[in-house]
This record gives structure tokens, C-alpha cells and sequence, in this order.
């Protein structure tokens, strides 16, 4: 049969890509997890790179916690609506589309855990997805809504208000200081400890507890694969890498691209 050819993806482990692609068709469970290496295959900015021009001298904390958005509520409004601008017209990757196509030609099988809030998962038809920190798009009260408290009738503002008792309307992201959506992170906990592999996409695995997650995976005895074109603080827990752009890699891995007929090798044992 043939192998899958690809010239462009190195391989850190042992094995090689058709490995990887042994792997996906034998496990039965399979978590991905990703982050904005993959958005930024689409164009999407960095959370820092949304920070040049007329933001090049705020800092992070202002413009991304609860205390900065109580201090200075229109200038964090004003940011992330500018941050939202920038999403016009960026579309999902084949990346995005790769994972997407796998779900559902594979009902049940693949879970997908994101860090980016972008929503281009979603637009590719990926259904759903568990995002951790939030999403950029939605809006949520900044204090616990009274019943007053109708986002459908909220007043017109920079940012919105309730009319009635005044609380704000707020970007529905995760910001500094503040946890992750519990019930968004036991979902994915309780995937992890059922999943047999683990892609680990685009992240540089240096932000928890979504790192987390791979170090859980490695622990419960599940493969763990990543697919980044440069090193991540994950590598070390990975069984293998596979050094190129999500973009590039995952339409390999999960079949999209495949050669017609193309069988891969038996995976190997752990």
C-alpha cells in the first residue's frame, strides 16, 4: 500500500507520520487540544499582536482582568472591540475543516478542548467545542445579573448596561485572575480520562490548566502526539512531535488528504 507522503513534517519520535496516522485509526477515544498557533495559520492575531498600533502601550493586565475593565470600562470595551474587528472576514483553516470533517465522518469518537476564542472551530462545523477561555464574540454581565437583567435589552453603550440597575456588559472571555468555566473544565477532564490519544495542536503548552491536560493524559496511559512547527513546553511529555503547521499536518493525520486506497500500518503497542 502506499505511505503518506509528506516532505514538509518532521517527525520527533519513533515512527514517522504514518505512525501517527495508525494511531488515530486505532484509538477509540481522542481529545485535541488547541491553541493560537492553529488561528494564526488563518491569520488570526495573537493576543499580543492585538496589542500594536494604538495598543502598543497598554498592558495586558489593563486590558484583560476584571480590575483593569472596572477601572477603565470604555478604553477594554474599546480594545476588544477592536480585537473583534480584526476577526472580520478571517476564515476557519483546513485545519479547522480537518477536525471538523473527522467529527462527523467519526460520530463520538473525538473531542475538541480549544484556548482560542476566536470561534473559527465552530464556523468550520465543529459541534461541541469546549472552549476554555471563553468566547470572543459572546458578551456575558460583569456582575451576577439581577432580574433586571435582559442582554436582549440591554442599553446601547461602549460597553452596554443593564437600564435598569447599571451592571456592565463584558466580553465573554477568561481573564487574568479569573478561573476557567468549571463545568467547560470538568468536560474536558472527564474526556482526558477516557481518551487513548491525545493531539496537542499549535499551543505552546505554557498556559494552565489547559497544559494540564496533556500532563493527564501521559498519566492515565494515553498516547500523546503534537503537531506544532516549533518546540512547545509539552514536547518533553509527548510520545511523539510532529513539527509542521496544523494547517499542513492535520489534513494528513485524519484523513482529508489521504491517498485514495491508502492503508496505514498497524498501530504500534505503547
Amino acid at each position: 500500500m502506499p505511505r503518506v507522503p509528506a516532505p514538509d513534517v518532521a517527525w520527533s519520535g519513533s515512527g514517522d507520520l504514518n505512525t501517527a496516522i495508525a494511531w488515530v485509526d486505532a484509538a477509540q477515544r481522542i481529545v485535541v487540544l488547541t491553541g493560537a498557533g492553529v488561528s494564526a495559520e488563518s491569520g488570526v492575531p495573537t493576543f499580543r499582536d492585538a496589542q500594536t498600533g494604538l495598543w502598543a502601550q497598554v498592558r495586558p493586565e489593563d486590558m484583560a482582568s476584571e480590575p483593569g475593565f472596572r477601572a477603565d470600562p470604555a478604553g477594554v470595551w474599546a480594545w476588544y472591540e477592536h480585537r473583534r474587528a480584526l476577526l472580520q472576514g478571517v476564515q476557519p483553516n483546513a485545519g479547522h475543516r480537518a477536525l471538523a470533517d473527522f467529527a462527523r465522518r467519526h460520530p463520538g469518537r473525538l473531542t475538541l478542548v480549544t484556548q482560542n476564542v476566536d470561534g473559527l472551530h465552530q464556523m468550520a462545523g465543529s459541534e461541541g467545542v469546549l472552549c476554555l477561555h471563553g468566547e470572543l464574540r459572546g458578551n456575558r454581565w460583569l456582575d451576577d445579573p439581577r432580574g433586571c437583567c435582559d442582554m436582549a435589552h440591554a442599553e446601547a453603550g461602549a460597553p452596554p448596561r443593564c437600564a435598569t440597575c447599571g451592571n456592565l456588559v463584558r466580553p465573554a472571555v477568561v481573564w487574568f485572575g479569573e478561573s476557567l468555566p468549571i463545568d467547560i473544565l470538568g468536560q474536558a477532564e472527564e474526556a482526558v480520562s477516557a481518551c487513548d490519544l491525545m493531539l496537542v495542536v499549535g499551543t505552546a503548552g505554557a498556559v494552565y490548566p489547559a497544559a494540564g491536560l496533556a500532563h493527564m493524559a501521559r498519566r492515565i496511559g494515553a498516547r500523546v502526539l503534537i503537531v506544532n512547527p516549533a518546540p512547545s513546553e509539552l514536547d518533553s511529555t509527548a510520545h511523539a512531535v510532529l513539527r509542521g503547521p496544523s494547517a499542513e499536518v492535520l489534513p494528513l493525520l485524519l484523513g482529508r488528504d489521504r491517498p485514495a486506497g491508502d492503508t496505514p500500518p498497524a498501530a504500534a503497542p505503547r
